[in-house]
């Protein structure tokens, strides 16, 4: 059984890994002869994110969705991707009828609020009359 002290790990970088080995590695994980864990172990590849990068800069597969890119969606994977996008249009609508709704009744509180205010203080808060021209255009109505 080894120790802690013979299990050392010797700090690489990108510029440590010939391409080839990568595009090995690589072509190797998406055709399922081994996983990234694996290929890590056998490599001695400290980290799963460079595996990961390696994956993305030059395998075939979108590894953020978990689908390979380059094969179209059958219509069974269309129809779930459509019926998941109604679902959140839906809630998403669901939401915005609750905003509007609270806003309706915001906007009938405060005119509510403002009559009252007006009742109690005997003062026009709203203005009930159409503003006045400015006077530029008394001036020249007066002329004529």
């Amino acid at each position: 059984m080894e120790t802690p002290q013979e299990i050392s790990y010797v700090k690489r970088t990108q510029k440590d890994y010939s391409m080839s080995l990568k595009l090995q590695i690589v072509q190797e994980i998406e055709q399922g002869k081994s996983t990234i864990t694996q290929m890590r172990k056998q490599y001695g590849i400290q980290s799963h994110g460079t595996v990961l990068g390696w994956l993305r800069k030059f395998g075939n597969f979108d590894w953020e969705n978990q689908t390979p890119s380059n094969m179209p969606k059958s219509p069974e994977q269309k129809i779930m991707e459509l019926e998941a996008q109604v679902k959140l249009l839906e809630k998403q609508k669901a939401f915005l009828e609750q905003q509007a709704y609270v806003a309706d009744k915001k906007a009938i509180i405060f005119d509510m609020m403002i009559d009252i205010a007006e009742q109690e203080y005997k003062i026009d808060i709203r203005k009930n009359f159409p503003p006045e021209q400015s006077t530029n255009l008394k001036q020249k109505n007066k002329k004529q």
